[in-house]
């Protein structure tokens, strides 16, 4: 008996009060829009000019307890006519516990939208795809590159 205790591991709780935590509860969507004034039908070849959007917000239930809201904005354009518009706005709830101000904003800017990001992808692509267009799936986002330009541009700035 007392060699098994002696591997024992320690509960997770126990380390939880010291260490940083940054835990994934729940993944919901939390609103979606889309708009195609004309339907599937298009004049001449299929090569839409996309436009992506992309903003991350958060906002706190308790102190320890956020949501991420990542908003992902797609159009479509052919000739300069707006063949599609798709909204969606993907939320997670986060538990965030002993980070520092820098390591929240990395986490919020970084780590939960890049979590965030393949649920908002899929919503993306089949509502584009129900709307009676090819399907399209959005390109794989970088949301540490973005971070980082955002840094070096507000560094910039002040």
């Amino acid at each position: 008996m007392a060699n098994e205790m002696a591997g024992a591991v320690p509960a997770p709780e126990a380390q939880a009060d010291t260490g940083p935590v940054l835990a994934l509860q729940s993944v919901y969507l939390k609103d979606c829009s889309y708009e195609a004034p004309n339907g599937p039908r298009v004049d001449g070849n299929w090569n839409p000019q996309i436009n992506l959007d992309l903003q991350t917000t958060a906002n706190g239930l308790t102190p320890e307890v956020r949501e991420v809201v990542l908003t992902v904005t797609v159009s479509a354009k052919q000739n300069e006519v707006t063949v599609f518009l798709v909204e969606v706005k993907q939320a997670g709830i986060f538990v965030m516990r002993n980070l520092s101000e820098a390591d929240l904003k990395r986490a919020v800017s970084t780590i939960c939208p890049s979590v965030l990001f393949p649920y908002a992808r899929a919503a993306v692509s089949q509502l584009v795809t129900q709307g009676g267009f090819p399907q399209f799936l959005l390109p794989p986002v970088n949301f540490d590159a973005l971070y980082a330009s955002s840094q070096t541009q507000s560094a910039a700035t002040n």
